[in-house]
């Protein structure tokens, strides 16, 4: 017999570790070549790892949520014939790279089947006590009054329980039983991130910790570009998407960064290197079965407001489905974060490292606004934006957003070329 030792592969440039996120087989599993036997995480992408023979697992090098170097020992195969040990790093080229998605139990929970109980016959000292015989009114009457049905004996037809027994029963200075307190629970579960959701935990770390934040919030009048939406879906072609808000902001923060290019940047704080960028790759925030992802519409200022909406749509079901490639989730220079109809009134976005912006959007709500002689009603948005206080000040951020609030208020000059 001779043995199989897999290592761990190169799973990207620049990668040192992956995490550990699936066993497809436990020790004792037989496994034949090309079969997949785990899969890592890194970069929110999940990287499946096959075995290159056929034999039986005779030890795995993990568990789920271990990060483990590039070329550790990960599993040690047994095969048949001759032969010592083999060690074999699995190249990149035929591992199959797809997008972080809610991740199945590491082993198949096993279905047990209970024998079915023998039938015995019911004695009177076995048999449970019968529902005592009352009407829903006379249940609430001693519900009340606190007397247990019970312990009452019924004067009525079969037995059944009259509200004169429950009088009786108290009359005769019986102590009704005292309410059941809600019982305490003193239970306890601890859940170990892995996977994706500890790389959400890592980038809300590190952000929250390496950028000051600065969080400005405006509200904008919405009602003029609620109706342009409204029209333009309403005579939209059938192969055009419907469209939303959010492709009308990234046009505007497409106008917006033209004119103030340090927002639409990335900071390296480790070597105090900006960096600005030309294409503005703006990243959407997305709520996930798996969690929170940023799928990212690349070149948002080389497409129409319908390109934008439809590039948008087919990222967020990608991610959605777990098919978004590690490309499609990566790259963004400015982020939106959005909540939709659970928006809020505010919030406070945290910034998509190494970026130094993020635009929030809050619901839309009709509001009594003064227009100088009287309130009418108008439909009404927050804008809750963040930015990193090392590169933005103050001012360049409120002049930011009332850029954006600007063009928002007045939607045709969204489709005005500069």
């Amino acid at each position: 017999m001779g043995e199989f030792v897999i290592k761990m592969p190169d799973v990207g440039e620049g990668v040192a570790e992956a995490e550990l996120v699936e066993w497809h087989v436990k020790a004792g599993d037989p496994v034949r070549e090309d079969m997949v036997i785990a899969a890592v995480m890194t970069d929110k992408a999940t990287v499946e790892i096959p075995s290159p023979v056929t034999g039986t697992v005779v030890w795995l090098g993990a568990e789920i949520g271990d990060r483990i170097a590039v070329k550790a020992p990960l599993v040690r195969i047994e095969t048949a014939g001759e032969g010592g040990k083999v060690q074999a790093e699995i190249p990149a080229a035929i591992t199959s790279t797809r997008a972080a998605e809610p991740l199945p139990p590491a082993v198949e929970p096993v279905k047990v089947t209970e024998p079915k109980p023998e039938i015995m016959p019911r004695t009177a000292a076995a048999m449970p006590a019968e529902k005592p015989l009352a009407s829903p009114a006379v249940r609430l009457f001693a519900l009340e009054h606190g007397v247990d049905l019970r312990q009452v004996t019924g004067t009525g037809p079969a037995g059944r329980i009259l509200r004169e027994d429950i009088d009786l029963f108290l009359a005769r200075g019986a102590v009704p039983s005292p309410a059941q307190a809600p019982a305490r629970k003193t239970a306890t579960e601890e859940i170990k991130l892995t996977g994706l959701r500890r790389r959400i935990a890592e980038k809300m770390e590190l952000s929250a910790s390496r950028i000051p934040h600065i969080t400005y919030v405006e509200e904008i009048d919405m009602t003029a570009l609620e109706e342009l939406r409204a029209t333009m879906n309403r005579d939209r072609k059938k192969d055009q998407p419907k469209l939303t808000v959010l492709p009308f902001l990234m046009r505007a923060i497409v106008k917006a960064v033209a004119e103030q290019p340090n927002l639409n940047a990335t900071f390296d704080d480790h070597a105090g290197m900006l960096t600005r960028h030309a294409g503005v790759h703006i990243g959407i925030a997305a709520q996930t079965p798996a969690g929170l992802m940023v799928p990212v519409v690349r070149h948002a200022e080389a497409r129409s407001i319908w390109d934008c909406a439809g590039e948008m749509n087919r990222l967020a079901e990608a991610a959605r489905t777990g098919s978004a490639t590690r490309d499609e989730l990566g790259g963004s220079t400015i982020t939106i974060s959005s909540l939709g109809a659970l928006g809020g009134i505010v919030s406070t976005p945290v910034i998509n490292h190494p970026e130094v912006a993020i635009i929030g959007v809050n619901k839309i709500a009709v509001r009594p606004v003064w227009d100088g002689t009287q309130f009418v009603p108008r439909k009404m948005m927050n804008l809750s934006s963040s930015f990193d206080h090392r590169i933005v000040d103050g001012w360049d951020a409120a002049t930011f957003v009332q850029r954006i609030r600007f063009l928002l208020e007045t939607p045709a000059l969204i489709f005005i070329e500069s």
